[in-house]
């Protein structure tokens, strides 16, 4: 019997057996069992019966990556969990958002990506806090400087612009600094490729009176390389808070997108290439008053703008990279007096700019070692005006003025990459000194060692750090003495090609503890005073498994993720705080090409229960929020080779379920449209 043959009989089996396992051993999961032990067992048919005509099309340890190491490497070369979301996902996704996309991957939950269009969202990823996900444009990170947490509105980058996104899972900040605690989300957007210049028209629209519309224009005319690419979206939407009478007339919060992407670069020589980049959005919409409140009078509008240039030499045995980047972001709300606010006003202007210069340095020492290098400067700042009025309280603005809140950090960072016959190691480490709190340090060790050249066994011990923000440090809660929060990380697990290039399952154990949390402090006692400390402890552990599986026709792949985690506060109590994240997830997603020119798709999610805090109570009370399912569908035609159609059909079944308590979800929707390639 075949070697392989007999490996992927025991490898299915067993997956089987451990996946039913799983279900039944959870209660909460009970009404999921049929589904997911069917669809386990579809699955292990359509393999055993296609598995001879697997081909070189799934993620496979010869793969190439660049954000583990910020250098080209195989996955086989680096101990740590990548997932690539490729241009094929892409294009099979066209009529969701960026953030209904990452929602499908094994140990991310983006809470709110089923919220009315455009309503605020939080990635969460591994379990840790929004904000400790590293966002990255192209290998250079954005952040919203104005933002409470620094975090970055995936609403506002359109998906027809993005060509892959990498997504690193595990503590980054060795290699790319503050906020990669739990993870790097790398977008790589659309970029020169073929000689010539050809262009695309994408028209799209569906439920809740949403139209888009996309151009893009790609190609090199000699050694210059164009890449442009324009969006716009608008949708009527629905009301985005819950009307628990259903008798008030919540008005419908619409949504607004304008994006242009555009990237360019120049082949100066051989060795020499200058490149640079501009993404910049513009978004508007309308806003609740808040959970179970409407608000007829209440709007916002945000600017994002991020651009770059930058220079790559080619060196005897190696690159280096120089880049500067700008990245702005404007904050617009402004709430009117109306009956349903008890004639609230609020305006709120917040500008964020941060300013990033780094260059990276790779080069191979020998056939055993090589080392990537480098320096950055970040300089951040912000300006913030705030005004809230009621009838009896009038409170004066708050006002962050402009060259009062700012701080840089200087850094520079180190790793040794070693690979000698089925050994590898990352053993690397970053010194960082703050405007403000001073001097930090973080350290990767990352062992790994191939088997059979096929079983990747890893291990890693790091640690990462998230600086505190600028609203943390200088607004009305501010406290100049904040010190970072800091992350030791450990992890381990395997990544196994039971069938070379076709059939692969990975499993990951991990462990995150936090220290000096920064947190939001009042006084119990008259005057009431409020800032933000130092000093909470939070603890979250979990494990992830995936398998995964490319032939001809057919992409599969089933998960389970499970996350749990607790803080302790300054007085030494300890709750569980992961709030809106839930414990238990598991997914399955099955693509096939049933004809040349006509492919579908299905994709179904489990989301167990969370646990969500009711403001609406004094005092607050903690809401569990049940679990659900959800299952979408894609179709995808190609008429010719100029003319493509597709449709997005969400939630299917028209599931019933609350993402964030006092919110409204998306029942059944569709969005569907036609591609045409202009030449």
């Amino acid at each position: 019997m075949d070697v392989n043959a007999l490996l992927y009989s025991i490898f299915t089996s067993n997956v089987s057996n451990f996946c039913l396992l799983w279900v039944k051993t959870h209660n909460k999961m009970k009404k999921n069992y049929l589904f997911v032990a069917a669809s386990l067992g579809l699955a292990q048919l359509v393999l055993l019966s296609t598995a001879a005509h697997a081909q070189d099309t799934t993620r496979a340890l010869n793969d190439v990556v660049v954000t583990a190491s910020r250098s080209p490497k195989k996955l086989s070369d680096i101990g740590r969990v990548v997932t690539v979301i490729t241009a094929a996902d892409i294009s099979h996704a066209q009529g969701k958002s960026l953030p209904e996309l990452l929602n499908t991957v094994p140990g991310i939950t983006f809470s709110g990506a089923e919220n009315a269009p455009g309503i605020s969202s939080s990635v969460f990823l591994r379990g840790a806090s929004t904000g400790n996900a590293l966002i990255l444009i192209d290998g250079f990170p954005v952040n919203n400087a104005a933002s409470i947490d620094n975090s970055y509105d995936l609403n506002a980058f359109p998906l027809d612009q993005i060509d892959h996104i990498e997504i690193l899972k595990g503590t980054g900040s060795t290699l790319y600094g503050s906020d990669a605690v739990s993870g790097v989300i790398n977008i790589i957007t659309k970029h020169p490729k073929e000689n010539g210049l050809k262009s695309n028209v994408q028209l799209a629209g569906g439920t809740y009176n949403t139209f888009n519309e996309a151009y893009g224009l790609n190609g090199r005319l000699n050694n210059t390389g164009i890449a442009v690419n324009l969006s716009n979206s608008d949708s009527r939407g629905f009301p985005a808070a819950t009307d628990t009478t259903g008798k008030a007339g919540f008005k419908n919060d619409g949504f607004h997108l304008r994006s242009a992407n555009v990237n360019l670069n120049q082949q100066v020589s051989q060795k020499f290439t200058l490149n640079g980049n501009l993404q910049t959005s513009y978004t508007s919409g309308d806003l609740p008053y808040g959970a179970f409140a409407d608000d007829k009078n209440y709007t916002y509008n945000n600017t994002f703008v991020f651009g770059g240039i930058g220079g790559k030499l080619l060196l005897p045995k190696g690159t280096l990279l120089v880049n500067l980047s700008q990245n702005n972001v404007d904050n617009n709300f402004n709430e009117l007096p109306s009956t349903e606010n008890f004639s609230t006003t609020q305006i709120v202007k917040n500008s964020g700019r941060i300013t990033n210069l780094e260059s990276v340095f790779n080069y191979n020492l020998d056939k055993y070692l090589d080392i990537t290098s480098g320096a950055g400067y970040k300089y951040s700042n912000t300006t913030q005006y705030s005004l809230f009025n009621e009838p009896g309280y009038t409170p004066p603005a708050s006002v962050i003025t402009p060259g009062t809140a700012n701080n840089s950090v200087a850094s520079v960072f180190t790793s040794l990459f070693f690979k000698a016959d089925i050994f590898h190691m990352e053993l690397g480490g970053r010194y960082n000194h703050h405007s403000k709190y001073g001097d930090n340090f973080t350290y990767t060790i990352n062992p790994s060692v191939i088997l059979f050249d096929r079983l990747k066994i890893f291990g890693t011990a790091a640690s990462a750090f998230k600086t505190p923000t600028l609203y943390q440090l200088f607004s009305q809660y501010g406290n100049i003495n904040l010190k970072p929060e800091t992350t030791t990380s450990y992890e381990a697990g395997f990544d196994w090609q039971i069938i070379k290039n076709a059939l692969s399952f990975n499993t990951v154990f991990y462990r995150n503890n936090t220290n000096s949390v920064i947190y939001f402090f009042t006084e119990t006692t008259s005057p009431f005073a409020s800032l933000y400390k130092n000093g909470e402890f939070q603890k979250d552990r979990g494990y992830e498994s995936e398998i995964k599986y490319n032939a001809d026709k057919l992409t599969a792949t089933a998960y389970i993720a499970y996350v749990t985690g607790t803080l302790t506060d300054a007085t030494g109590i300890t709750t569980n705080n992961l709030f809106r994240r839930p414990q238990h997830t598991a997914g399955a997603n099955v693509y096939y090409q049933f004809c040349k020119g006509f492919s579908a798709g299905l994709n179904y999610k489990y989301t167990g229960d969370r646990t969500d805090e009711n403001f609406n109570t004094f005092p607050t009370t903690i809401v569990t929020l049940k679990h659900y399912n959800l299952v979408d569908s894609h179709l995808q035609y190609e008429v010719n080779k100029h003319i493509g159609l597709f449709a997005d059909l969400k939630n299917i079944f028209d599931a019933k379920y609350t993402d964030w308590l006092g919110y409204n979800t998306r029942g059944f929707n569709f969005m569907a449209g036609i591609r045409y390639k202009i030449n």
